[in-house]
């Protein structure tokens, strides 16, 4: 998106403002379906959790997109969305028994990733087609805040468990119609990507009747220029070699899946914040905007870098600044970052918005969460209203009856 439809849409829609190209996630979705074109069957199922609003998944829908879901609320807006149930994997982890009984009375695929559940759920429901999460102990990821392939992990059954995995199976005489694995976000190394894979088509050798293998996702994008991204292009013609290798050992095709979330949405996301104040201490100008964590925690959270650019001045001269926040609490999204000269009331824009972002926003300090707009060919769309104060007290129950204020002297003393 150009610089001055960022600007206008800060003017009509108001700061701060989240904002997804369209065009950008199109183009995502077809260089990823492009990269697996040797593959005789390839489902891509959208990881709703990186950006969940109901309009980005119709989008999805209207692409051939399938759908990753990790919660029953997930999987109703995917059917609300317009996705058939068999369109939908729903992969949850701790949830009860009875969520993943909900999801299945729904038709969507299930994914069990522990072997109590798995126990528990097979002898309930034994004609319930299910898949196996499985933890390969692999790390594709480049960051340990986010990988989640490593042997403590929370995430999927080891690869040491499969014996007892197979007693399970063969015991309550469940269906397992595909096996998946998740080996963290950030694949730096196919080398390593394609290792774990080779753990995952050993492992699919023990089930007979398998429709497909999915290997995750975690592919990952460019945060600033030169920065390193998973060639998926070569791991597309690598894993696509191997993959059709594996169905003819097999004896029957299979379906190859993935679950990209970030990789579609992140580089169509930008969000859009006003400067408050422009505050000179002995060391450091700092440029405070009109947001904080409540609505980009990225950063805070998991050391994220967003590029930041001054859309109002793109050709100012070169200063650095710490761009902070308004929450009470140390809200700082980049230290001593070289941005085009900033004044009070320029619009700046934080790049790689679209996933993790909106959707783990809060009404931390009661901050109203910011608005939605989707650019679809060439216009600005609405997808999300900001919020209101109503929104803030709508589920609060008041219970002033209960409390009498103290007479005035009492105060006054």
């Amino acid at each position: 998106m150009k610089p001055n439809h960022l600007v206008s849409i800060a003017k009509t829609y108001g700061a701060p403002v989240y904002v997804y190209d369209a065009e950008k996630i199109s183009a995502q979705y077809q260089r990823l379906t492009s990269a697996f074109k040797d593959v005789q069957s390839l489902r891509l199922n959208y990881a709703a959790k990186a950006l969940s609003n109901i309009s980005i998944l119709r989008l999805m829908n209207s692409l051939g997109s399938g759908l990753d879901t990790v919660s029953i609320q997930e999987v109703n807006l995917g059917l609300m969305a317009g996705f058939r149930p068999e369109s939908i994997i729903y992969t949850p982890n701790g949830v009860s028994l009875e969520e993943i009984e909900e999801a299945a009375a729904l038709g969507v695929q299930i994914n069990i990733d522990n072997l109590s559940i798995l126990e528990q759920f097979g002898a309930k429901h034994p004609d319930v087609p299910v898949c196996i999460r499985i933890n390969p102990h692999v790390m594709a990821g480049g960051n340990s805040n986010i990988s989640v392939g490593h042997i403590d992990s929370k995430f999927g059954i080891s690869i040491h468990q499969i014996p007892h995995l197979l007693r399970i199976v063969e015991l309550t005489n469940m269906k397992i119609n595909g096996i998946h694995m998740h080996t963290g976000s950030d694949i730096l190394d196919i080398d390593v990507f394609l290792y774990a894979s080779e753990i995952l088509f050993e492992t699919a050798k023990n089930f007979k009747g398998l429709e497909f293998i999915d290997f995750g996702s975690g592919f990952k994008v460019p945060y600033k220029e030169g920065d390193i991204q998973t060639n998926v292009e070569e791991l597309g013609k690598k894993l696509s070699k191997r993959f059709n290798q594996f169905c003819e050992e097999y004896g029957q095709p299979l379906t190859l899946a993935f679950e990209p979330g970030k990789f579609l949405v992140s580089e169509a996301g930008y969000f859009l914040t006003k400067v408050n104040v422009v505050k000179q201490t002995t060391s450091t100008v700092f440029a405070q905007v009109d947001s904080g964590f409540n609505h980009l925690i990225r950063p805070m959270l998991y050391g994220a870098k967003h590029e930041i650019v001054n859309i109002s001045n793109p050709k100012g001269r070169e200063r650095y600044y710490s761009v902070v926040g308004y929450i009470c609490e140390t809200d700082t999204f980049g230290n001593n970052r070289r941005i085009n000269e900033i004044a009070e009331g320029d619009i700046l824009a934080f790049k790689n918005a679209g996933a993790y972002c909106f959707t783990m926003a809060s009404n931390y300090n009661s901050r109203y969460r910011p608005a939605e707009v989707l650019w679809y060919q060439g216009e600005a769309h609405l997808i999300r209203e900001r919020e209101t104060f109503d929104d803030i007290l709508k589920n609060q129950v008041d219970v002033k009856d209960l409390f009498n204020p103290l007479p005035q002297a009492v105060v006054q003393k």
